[in-house]
């Protein structure tokens, strides 16, 4: 793996992380901040094992793996994983730079199976043991200890925990069979108080009631008794 530029830092700035996994809710929170917050490109992240994709955005090619900022902020976007025999090679890599980019520490976003859901909390955090020794984060409903993280997430969780690199993760309760917005701008809430900026998540509401809607429209198609002469 290698940065471009080279030269490249992140110092003194938080770096917001998320990834695809249940609900694509870390890819859909970082992605909806960098253009709310208007954080511009800084630099590139290069990954042998990344799958030959690329795509146009604003009138340009967006890379795999790209870093963004925004005031004293960073937000890493990836846009695919790692081929599947190298994700665990790429993570630890990625958490190697970013402990020496000058990042204050990293906070991750990732989705939780809502079925898992004990209280009406709409999240749940958890954190590395520097990040705990700073302060924690009071009052905020702790990630269970009978369950587990899995994918990148709990990948760079573990590689900041042994390294006393303070690290956060929030995990938004999130439908497990598609895309949920509704997560992702739970996460951005929690993400806004705790970094002290605005973002407006009515987008990402309105998003998901239109996928809502447009489920309870097919499940109400599907009850429809088969042959009627009424369409």
């Amino acid at each position: 793996m290698r940065v471009i530029p080279g030269s490249a830092k992140l110092d003194g700035t938080t770096l917001i992380a998320g990834f695809h996994g249940i609900g694509a809710t870390g890819y859909w929170t970082v992605k909806f901040l960098i253009t709310e917050l208007k954080a511009q490109r800084k630099c590139f992240i290069d990954y042998e094992n990344a799958p030959a994709v690329a795509s146009q955005l604003e009138g340009r090619i967006s890379t795999p793996y790209e870093v963004f900022t925004s005031g004293k902020l960073s937000f890493l976007k990836a846009e695919v994983s790692p081929v599947r025999e190298k994700e665990g090679d790429f993570y630890r890599q990625l958490a190697d730079w970013i402990m020496v980019s000058g990042a204050k520490e990293v906070a991750l976003v990732g989705g939780l199976d809502e079925g898992l859901r004990s209280d009406d909390s709409r999240y749940k955090v958890a954190m590395t043991s520097a990040f705990a020794s700073l302060g924690g984060l009071p009052g905020e409903p702790l990630f269970e200890e009978d369950r587990m993280i899995v994918g990148p997430v709990a990948s760079l969780l573990n590689a900041f925990e042994m390294n006393s690199f303070p690290a956060l993760a929030v995990l938004a309760y999130s439908n497990t069979e598609r895309v949920d917005p509704r997560a992702a701008a739970s996460a951005v809430e929690f993400l806004s108080k705790r970094y002290g900026f605005t973002a407006n998540t009515a987008p990402l509401i309105k998003g998901a009631e239109v996928i809502e809607s447009e489920l309870k429209m097919m499940e109400e198609k599907e009850k429809r008794p088969t042959g009627s002469v009424y369409s």
